[in-house]
């Protein structure tokens, strides 16, 4: 394993997909993006891991589970992770793909905001987004499924550390990341469509603020990719991009400047440090003075679970105003 390696948080600015017949420019422009980061910097170091946003490949574009089956959904793995899996078999890097929308034959009529990890072998795992953003968002979570029976945080022991990630608006849930580090993640990856006011710029700058504590909170690494869409491209919203590298102590390593556009940057992942550091440190060990049994409010149900065939709008405002009411109780 190499004690110090590069990590790229690599964004994008495509115009959102109307057909998955569209979804190949998509790849062969983040492949671009990936071989031409990976030779670029080769003379300085070694890019490793490459990290790319939630929605790179389609953004939710209908509001209907119905329409996005259609038009967007594919499986994953599919040929595009299969692209992906020979550039790291070329480069021996991982690539953290931008979120597909993903349709399994084991959830009929259901999408998934997912996104891939893959290395030289292939997919390694999958991260099916868990806090959707409602109400817009109508993609199905692990959580509507009381069976459901795949880790909905999975890890992956790699060469470059143990690798963990999640999307967008799960990182506004401590609970989510801390699950992560408890399962053993020491780098974890946001692959984010984060959109304005709430990005990289004061006085509204949660993407960096979450990003940082998020760090602190786990003595663990970001790396964290934001879309970097114009409004044009990805309406209703902009999209300020500010994509980033944090360490443990919860500084920024790299950070690209906020705004719209393709932008790469990398930054050290030190594993032997990181490690070094949790195994040393009796102060500020967050995981380890976790004083889990006396908070009680995970234990019960706050948003209700929904048919994860027929996700709405109006569904999620539904289920958002009865989770209200349980939190004023």
């Amino acid at each position: 394993m190499p004690d110090l390696y590069y990590a790229a948080a690599c964004q994008t600015d495509f115009q959102s997909p109307l057909d998955r017949g569209e979804i190949a420019v998509r790849t062969r422009r983040m492949c671009a993006i990936v071989e031409q980061t990976i030779v670029g910097y080769e003379p300085f170091f070694d890019v490793r891991l490459l990290v790319f946003p939630e929605f790179a490949h389609a953004a939710p574009a209908y509001d209907t589970v119905a329409a996005l089956r259609e038009k967007l959904a594919v499986p994953v793995p599919n040929e595009h992770t299969d692209e992906y899996a020979k550039l790291c078999r070329k480069y021996g890097c991982f690539i953290q793909s931008g979120s597909f929308l993903e349709a399994d034959p084991a959830y009929p009529g259901v999408v998934f905001n997912t996104t891939a990890l893959i290395g030289p072998t292939g997919v390694l795992s999958k991260y099916r987004k868990v806090n959707t953003w409602i109400p817009w968002e109508v993609h199905a979570s692990p959580h509507d499924f009381p069976d459901y029976p795949l880790d909905p945080f999975p890890v992956v022991d790699t060469e470059l550390g143990k690798l963990g990630v999640a999307i967008c608006y799960d990182w506004l849930f401590p609970e989510t990341i801390r699950q992560l580090a408890f399962n053993g993640a020491e780098v974890i990856s946001r692959v984010s469509a984060y959109m304005d006011p709430w990005g990289a710029t004061a006085p509204m700058d949660w993407w960096t603020l979450i990003n940082r504590t998020r760090a602190v909170e786990n003595t663990a690494y970001v790396v964290a990719s934001n879309q970097g869409a114009s409004m044009e491209h990805y309406p209703p919203f902009s999209w300020p991009g500010g994509s980033m590298v944090v360490n443990y102590d919860g500084v920024i390593l790299a950070q690209a400047d906020p705004g719209p556009g393709e932008k790469v940057v990398v930054a050290p992942v030190d594993i032997s440090a990181m490690r070094a550091e949790r195994e040393r440190r009796q102060g500020h060990d967050m995981r380890a003075h976790f004083r889990s049994e006396i908070h009680d409010y995970a234990s019960r149900s706050y948003l209700p679970r929904g048919d994860a065939k027929s996700l709405s709008v109006d569904d999620n405002r539904q289920r958002i105003k009865a989770a209200k009411a349980d939190t004023r109780s």
